[in-house]
């Protein structure tokens, strides 16, 4: 079982959480606004009323992979959207779009120990019902795409429910729809074109480049897709 934790307001769910790290039990927190949402690479998050803002904290009975935290992260979200009848799709490596426009930020921290992670500290922010005019209409919410309001509680109770799963590998492959498509790449100074193969079981991508196969981090380098 997992203990719940439903907060108003904090400056950041995960920063919150991890007082429970030293308890060994798996916690969820969630507020219904953040004043200092995180991002990813140090950004802020807005994290405003209407969204779902959450962090897990989970310990691994024995230690497991970085990406398959990340994976799950995202096919979590990906079922949400499922749920109110969307189409999402997963651009490598965790970002969840629905209609091209991004629904949720995720920020993961692990504490690692021996071969892998021991336990993870999962932030999901997502956009339920809140104003994203702010955001230049890169973002989109569960409301906007679905045509009517969804309420933040009930997309709460699906990503409880959906966390709570275990994800195949084989599930995330399933909502990566731009393999086989060329993509930009952005490697350090360098940007080309390559062909987006394979996604492997480490989380690495395999691209083709002028013929020449490449495994990519997603540490390493950032991704475009191109318009179809």
């Amino acid at each position: 079982m997992m203990k719940i934790e439903l907060l108003d307001e904090v400056d950041s769910t995960n920063r919150y959480i991890k007082r429970y790290l030293e308890g060994g039990e798996d916690v969820a927190v969630f507020a219904s606004r953040q004043t200092g949402g995180m991002g990813t690479k140090g950004r802020a998050f807005l994290s405003e009323r209407g969204g779902l803002y959450a962090s897990f904290l989970t310990f691994h009975p024995s230690p497991v992979p970085a990406f398959e935290v990340m994976a799950h992260a995202a096919v979590s979200v990906c079922a949400v959207a499922e749920d109110f009848g969307l189409t999402p799709s997963i651009k490598w490596a965790n970002d969840v779009l629905v209609g091209g426009r991004k629904l949720c930020g995720i920020l993961i921290e692990n504490v690692l120990g021996g071969a892998g992670v021991r336990a993870s500290v999962v932030g999901i922010g997502v956009n339920v019902c809140n104003d994203l005019s702010a955001l230049g209409g890169v973002a989109i919410s569960l409301s906007e795409a679905a045509g009517r309001k969804i309420e933040v509680d009930r997309a709460r109770e699906r990503l409880i429910a959906h966390f709570a799963e275990r994800t195949e590998f084989s599930r995330y492959l399933g909502y990566l729809r731009f393999l086989g498509r060329e993509v930009t790449v952005t490697e350090g100074e360098r940007v080309y074109r390559a062909v987006a193969r394979e996604v492997l079981p480490d989380g690495r991508l395999s691209v083709e480049e002028n013929g020449r196969v490449r495994a990519l981090s997603s540490a390493e380098i950032s991704l475009r897709l191109e318009e179809r």
